[in-house]
């Protein structure tokens, strides 16, 4: 396969730290716009590992798209079969008196790391805070896996009540949140952005800015000020790179979403943009390199 996929303990390694795969005739998936589109299609991991093997990335974090348990079954034997594939963050059910159970026999996969809901799809905008979530995500906070955040701004409030009733948990804002970067509002996301990362268990990921742009005509000035204003909020440290490949492909390609990337965060240090690009991600996730 080319490159080295393991690099030792003391390379950096680079990470996308939000993609997804499906196959549409396995899964069902509400969330995909009607009629013809361009995610109307399998997408799976012969797609994408050209991609990354040509822009010399090592790695991905492989991302719930579907609320079963079979799906993360599935993601897991993607990952064991694609050694690329160096984490799954699946989709588990929080309410269920059962989790541990459950929880127990997806950790026995080395590369289950972490979990996510979507959140901003329930009809409660207060759902992640009902009494039976919480006891989930305490759940997941004991066994210290990581949560994935699957936001809008409306949601944004709630994070230091989670913190408050989970403070175990390390979370990390997937999208940054789905702010209004069409209508170039900042307006209330701004605030609460700032609020979440006085919590240092929040990390953030910038991740699938382009298609809350305008899909047609978006330009990378257009998310500067809202990665900026993470990186001044967040730093280096608790931010990490990602496609959303597919789904940024209603709006541009995976490599047209790193020249954004690149071009949003401006001229910085090695430093960091390494751990932009996969250092982060790595030790956020516990993702896999050589033994020292």
């Amino acid at each position: 396969m080319g490159r080295d996929l393991f690099p030792s303990y003391y390379e950096r390694m680079r990470i996308d730290a939000h993609q997804h795969f499906w196959d549409l005739d396995r899964f069902e998936y509400s969330w995909m716009p009607p009629g013809e589109s361009v995610l109307r299609r399998n997408y799976l991991p012969g797609d994408l590992w050209p991609i990354l093997d040509e822009n010399r990335f090592d790695g991905t974090v492989l991302v719930q798209a579907n609320t079963s348990i079979e799906e993360t079954r599935w993601f897991l034997e993607l990952a064991g079969e694609n050694p690329w594939i160096s984490g799954v963050v699946g989709w588990v059910d929080l309410t269920d008196p059962r989790l541990g159970a459950t929880l127990d026999e997806l950790q026995k996969h080395p590369k289950f790391k972490g979990v996510r809901h979507p959140v901003h799809d329930e009809d409660d905008t207060r759902w992640i805070l009902c009494d039976d979530v919480l006891a989930g995500l305490n759940e997941v906070a004991r066994r210290g896996l990581p949560y994935d955040l699957l936001f809008r701004p409306i949601h944004l409030p709630l994070i230091p009540f989670i913190v408050e009733r989970v403070p175990e948990l390390r979370m990390v804002i997937d999208h940054i949140a789905k702010p209004f970067i069409a209508d170039h509002l900042m307006d209330g996301w701004l605030e609460d952005m700032a609020a979440a990362a006085e919590f240092p268990q929040v990390f953030c990921k910038l991740s699938g800015m382009i298609t809350e742009a305008d899909p047609k005509g978006w330009k990378s000035e257009d998310l500067r000020p809202y990665v900026q204003h993470v990186l001044g909020s967040f730093g280096p440290e608790r931010l990490m790179f990602g496609s959303d490949w597919p789904v940024c492909k209603l709006a541009g390609s995976w490599k047209q979403v790193l020249a954004a990337f690149t071009q949003a965060i401006g001229a910085q240090p090695l430093d960091v943009r390494e751990q932009l690009l996969g250092e982060t991600a790595t030790r956020f996730y516990g993702l896999y390199t050589k033994e020292r």
